[in-house]
């Protein structure tokens, strides 16, 4: 199997329906992190087929430089599935990162994907294990099984929360994806989030929030991605352009954090060193920081780097 950096930039997930050449070739402008053509619930039942050949031209023939590229597949309860990786695999694996599987509910159905991209990777003649697969919770037994499906395959990249699937399976008193239903006086996801988040780190995974449906309403999509960012996640999906640059700038750290997050690393190493006299812990200004400082330190500062951020401030070791 080989090994794979599964660790990509996904602040802003794009869904494109496979099924529209248009959109598709738009999509290959936007400033997405990932962009997933769409095999699921963006096809009606009668273009599916052609859209495995519109999605299999796109992606070999498009320019999706810098972008995460994947497909979003049917989930394993229908007919459609196999054939969907099969031709799209087989036809453009070479220019594909991931497969995404839907409505994901036990490990199992990630193994069962897992073997046949293998057999079609050496079928094909390609490397082994390099495509990746996002899981995506969709209803209560996905995700009372999350821990089982996030330990399932080295292939997993992502745990993703799919909230509408999930708010009709139990039978959530809301017709707004993503906002609060009316009467609970919390945050009727927090549970659904976390649980995710920690099968996902469990694992070293990835963990995506999923759409919020009222798409020209970015304030609202704000404060619904602030939430998921907030506690640690890593993007969300974004289904209309207007989406995008708040998702990069939510999930992004803010350039304050930024520099304080490279300070900090800066200034643990040289507490450290022989010159800074070998020092478990330093303050740096008014703030001590140590090893715990360092690894929160390295998380803010990984995302900043990722997102392309410059430095604006730099370390002086303290004279004496």
């Amino acid at each position: 199997m080989t090994t794979v950096n599964r660790l990509r930039p996904r602040r802003s997930c794009l869904a494109v329906p496979g099924s529209n050449p248009r959109f598709l070739e738009k999509a290959q402008g936007l400033a997405a992190d990932q962009v997933f053509l769409d095999l699921e619930d963006a096809c009606a039942p009668l273009a599916k087929e052609g859209a495995r050949h519109t999605i299999v031209d796109a992606l070999n023939n498009g320019d999706w430089t810098g972008k995460t590229r994947v497909v979003r597949v049917n989930d394993w309860t229908t007919h459609w599935t196999y054939r969907d990786v099969v031709t799209v695999v087989e036809g453009a694996g070479a220019n594909l990162d991931c497969i995404m599987l839907p409505k994901v509910q036990d490990a199992q159905q990630v193994v069962a994907l897992d073997l046949l991209l293998t057999q079609i990777e050496k079928t094909m003649g390609y490397e082994v294990g390099r495509i990746g697969i996002e899981a995506q919770i969709e209803n209560a037994k996905g995700l009372v099984n999350v821990d089982d499906i996030a330990g399932s395959s080295p292939r997993l990249e992502t745990i993703v929360f799919g909230p509408a699937d999930f708010m009709a399976s139990i039978n959530m008193k809301s017709l707004v994806v993503g906002q609060q239903p009316p009467g609970y006086p919390a945050d009727a996801y927090h549970y659904i989030l976390m649980r995710i988040l920690m099968a996902a780190r469990t694992h070293d995974l990835q963990a995506i929030d999923g759409p919020f449906l009222q798409i020209r309403d970015v304030d609202a999509f704000r404060e619904v991605a602030g939430r998921s960012a907030a506690l640690g996640f890593d993007g969300k999906w974004v289904l209309h352009p207007g989406q995008v640059d708040a998702a990069n700038e939510i999930f992004s750290p803010s350039q304050d954090d930024y520099d304080h997050a490279e300070l900090i690393l800066d200034a643990y190493d040289w507490c450290t060193s022989e010159e800074g006299g070998k020092k478990g812990s330093a303050m740096l200004g008014d703030e001590m920081i140590d090893e715990a400082s360092r690894k929160m330190a390295l998380v803010i500062a990984g995302k900043g780097r990722a997102a392309g951020m410059t430095r604006t401030s730099k370390f002086e070791a303290p004279e004496g």
